[in-house]
Formats: structure tokens, C-alpha cells, sequence
């Protein structure tokens, strides 16, 4: 059986990302470090809330605390970018890596060809030629955010190097052997999925021990004690440790993440089921950065510590904020500030911030670039319409006024903007638009609409 395979990666050698996603500039990532008010990177992560459940936590901080040690992570390429959820995991690599440990980044070009259970139903299984162009896409995400020189430098790994030439005979013998199905019955997903109508494959049942043989290719081959990932794959994290203890009679380390929630307790990351994608293709860096500036009061300061390298010192002020004037909503604009600029560099943060200045009148629409005006214009209410539309017929279609009547007599008491120009005339039309052809409606300070030209 023919495979699509992607060659491994080691030392300085970096898969290159795909032109739509962005690049965090090496500078940028250079500046971040570990704060050093903390006695050892184990504290710090405890009181980052970065540890849900864990193996040993004496064991571990011990281990964290002592020479460098090998560590990894595993991302399957189940879509052709990474997601919030996924940044907490690659922030956590970062930190351990800057407490002197050396991570392995792995993009599961085999386990992406089987799906990791999910609690309702079956995973579309993708074509091999998919999962290869999602697997280069995803190494270029995860290696933007680690280092590849100096002593601890990281390595990309892909499982697939080492499942494509196993045979089934050989994985049901040297790897199977060491799984009771009465343990994996009682994995979590996989419970989950027996209990409902849709049932599990044997495909899918069979995924964590998939995982758990990377834990123990990693160990055998490079030294790796301990992977990291959300608490929702203790089941699947835990195999990995079992598998070498029985194999190979020494101890392995686990750290599971707590799943990031809203202090509503809504799925953080999602938006009526779409996720926040680090590719800019996917989710705007004006449409990620909005994220996190609307997050709640109750929730900043968690995210901060989460997803930022902030000293607790700083967060410990910006707490103080929220508390005593949270209507400056400083914590917010800083979260958003220092997400967006880890995951898209700088600049296009600046850009972001520019928009949404202008939107409200705070800035020059006509500074901002094409790319940035539709970015922003698609997180709007929006319509399509012709040069040469009355603006009190765009009033009424894109809803800022429920009638003609209405949308005249909002112009007439001057309370209507276009492109931030005041509108005086009631029998105005659309004749001006920005970079790209597109226009910025606008009642009051707040109400906005967007509108692009056919």
C-alpha cells in the first residue's frame, strides 16, 4: 500500500511555512522569558494554572528543576491550522524550552490519518494527500514558536516516519501486546463514544495506542521523558507513560493542561462552533485581536497569565485595574496586544489596532490597507451594494435605521457617517469608498455597518 510520507526533520532543520501563514519575528520571540520572582519553572507553571492533572508532581519538579531534560507535544493535522487551544500547548513548550529543556515538536502525519475519538462521532477520514499538506502547514505553526539554536535546541518529529514501515503483525505483537482492553474501554472518549448511539470504530479505539507507541519511540530514540497536552487526552497521555513503564520498566512524566473556559463556562476559543485559527487566512489578525480585547472582566487576568510572558508582577498590577477602574479595560487591550503580536507579529497587530480606531472616528480610514478595511468590514454587519446607492437606503438594508424615514432624520439631526465624514445631505449616495472598494457606514459612535462595492 502506497503512503504519502513527509521527511523527517532534526536539529536546525526547519519545515518552511506555507505562504498564508504568518511569521513571529525571531526577535520577538527571543524577547520572551520565564519570570524569574519564581524559585523554578514547575512554580511558575502551577501558578499560571497551566497544570490540571499531572504524574508526580514531586517527581516533576524535581525533574523540571534539574538538568535538561527531553520533552514533546503532539499536534494532528485535523485541519490546516492550529487553534487556540493548541496555543496554550505551544506557549507551555516555549516556556519549558526557556527554562533550558529540550522540546520535540510532533505533527502526527499517521495519527492525523486516524482521528483521535471525539465524544459524538466518527472523524471524516482525510485523504493522505490532505493530511501531508496539513502536517507542513501545522510544522511551520508549531516551529514559530520555538527555538532551534543553542543548546537545547528543538527538533521536528512526525509520526509517521516510524509507523509507515511497521507492519500490522509487528504492531499488534511488539506494541499491542502491552494494552488490556478493559483499560481502554475505560478512557474517557472512548466510554463517551460506546455510551452513544454512533459507537467507535476499531480505527478510532486504537488511537491510543498509537499515541502512546510515539511516547515510546520518543524515549527510545531521543530520551524523552515527558509530554505535555489538555487535560481532555489524559486518557491518551497516560498510555504513553504505562507503555514505557511496561516495556521498558523506567518512569515517564505527563502534564495535562486545564481546558480553557469562559467564566460562563462556554468553550473558550469558540464562536457559535467556529474556532479562533492562528492562520491569518483563517481568522483575521483584526478578527483575533478582537477576541481578546472583548473578553470579560472575569476571565482577563486567567488568559493573561495563560497566554502571555508577563511577569506576575505586571499581572498583579493589571488585576488591581480590572478591579478598581474596569472601564479602562487595560488588562483587555493588553492581552490582545501581546496575544496578537506572539501569533502575528507586531506590525500586523499595530495594523489591527489602527482599524479599530478608525472605525469608531479615532483615526484615518484612509491609512489603512486593503487586507486590514475587508478584515475588519467582514466582523461587521454587512451588505453588498452598487456606487451610486442612496445612504438611506444602505441605512435601512444594512439596519442601522429601520425605515427611510428614519435613516432621513438621523442624517438631518447629523448623526451619520460615511467613511467618518459627516453625512448632511439626505439624498446623499455612495460615490466614495476606501482601499478595495469597500465603505464604513456609521450611526452615532458606536453603531457601525460595512459595505462592499460590487
Amino acid at each position: 500500500m502506497s503512503r504519502v510520507r513527509s521527511e523527517p526533520h532534526s536539529g536546525t532543520d526547519r519545515t518552511v511555512a506555507a505562504d498564508n501563514l504568518s511569521v513571529v519575528s525571531t526577535s520577538l520571540l527571543s524577547s520572551q522569558a520565564n519570570d524569574p520572582t519564581f524559585d523554578d519553572i514547575w512554580e511558575e507553571l502551577v501558578w499560571r494554572g497551566l497544570v490540571h492533572v499531572s504524574t508526580d508532581q514531586g517527581e516533576l519538579k524535581e525533574l523540571l528543576a534539574g538538568d535538561p531534560i527531553t520533552y514533546y507535544c503532539g499536534f494532528d493535522p485535523t485541519a490546516p491550522s492550529l487553534h487556540l487551544g493548541n496555543l496554550v500547548q505551544l506557549l507551555l513548550m516555549r516556556r519549558i524550552q526557556l527554562a533550558g529543556h529540550k522540546p520535540l515538536g510532533l505533527v502526527g502525519g499517521s495519527t492525523g490519518l486516524i482521528g483521535d475519538p471525539r465524544p459524538t462521532a466518527e472523524r471524516t477520514l482525510n485523504t493522505r494527500e490532505t493530511v501531508a499538506d496539513w502536517v507542513e502547514r501545522l510544522q511551520g505553526q508549531v516551529s514559530r514558536f520555538l527555538s532551534f539554536e543553542g543548546d537545547n535546541a528543538a527538533r521536528m518529529v512526525n509520526n509517521l516516519d516510524w509507523t509507515a514501515p511497521l507492519s500490522a503483525i509487528d504492531f499488534l505483537r511488539d506494541v499491542g501486546k502491552y494494552f488490556r482492553v478493559g483499560t481502554m474501554l475505560k478512557k474517557d472518549a472512548v466510554s463517551a463514544r460506546l455510551n452513544s448511539d454512533a459507537g467507535i470504530s476499531y480505527t478510532e479505539f486504537s488511537y491510543q495506542i498509537l499515541q502512546g507507541m510515539d511516547f515510546l519511540e520518543l524515549y527510545r530514540s531521543y530520551g524523552c521523558v515527558l509530554q505535555t497536552g489538555g487535560s481532555d487526552q489524559w486518557g491518551n497521555l497516560t498510555s504513553g507513560t504505562d507503555l514505557i513503564h511496561k516495556a521498558e520498566g523506567n518512569s515517564a512524566h505527563a502534564i495535562g493542561t486545564p481546558l480553557i473556559t469562559n467564566s460562563d463556562g462556554t468553550k473558550f476559543g469558540k464562536s457559535e462552533g467556529n474556532a479562533v485559527w492562528l492562520d491569518p487566512e483563517m481568522t483575521s489578525p483584526y478578527a483575533f485581536y478582537q477576541f481578546w480585547v472583548n473578553s470579560d472582566d472575569a476571565d482577563v487576568i486567567a488568559r493573561l497569565k495563560v497566554f502571555t510572558f508577563l511577569s506576575r508582577e505586571e499581572i498583579e498590577r493589571l488585576e488591581g485595574v480590572v478591579a478598581s477602574e474596569p472601564f479602562r479595560r487595560e488588562a483587555q487591550k493588553r492581552l490582545a496586544y501581546e496575544v496578537t503580536s506572539l501569533v502575528h507579529g507586531i506590525e500586523a497587530t499595530d495594523a489591527a489596532i489602527a482599524a479599530s480606531a478608525a472605525l469608531f472616528g479615532q483615526g484615518e480610514l484612509t491609512g489603512l490597507d486593503a487586507p486590514t478595511l475587508a478584515s475588519a468590514i467582514s466582523e461587521l454587519p454587512n451588505v453588498t451594494a452598487p456606487l451610486g446607492v442612496s445612504l438611506t437606503q444602505l441605512l435601512v438594508d444594512t439596519k442601522l435605521t429601520s425605515s427611510i424615514g428614519e435613516a432621513r432624520r438621523a442624517i438631518a439631526q447629523g448623526g451619520v457617517y460615511l467613511n467618518n465624514a459627516k453625512v448632511t445631505d439626505e439624498a446623499a449616495v455612495l460615490n466614495d469608498t476606501l482601499a478595495g472598494g469597500v465603505a464604513v457606514l456609521r450611526r452615532g459612535k458606536k453603531t457601525l455597518a460595512g459595505i462592499f462595492t460590487e
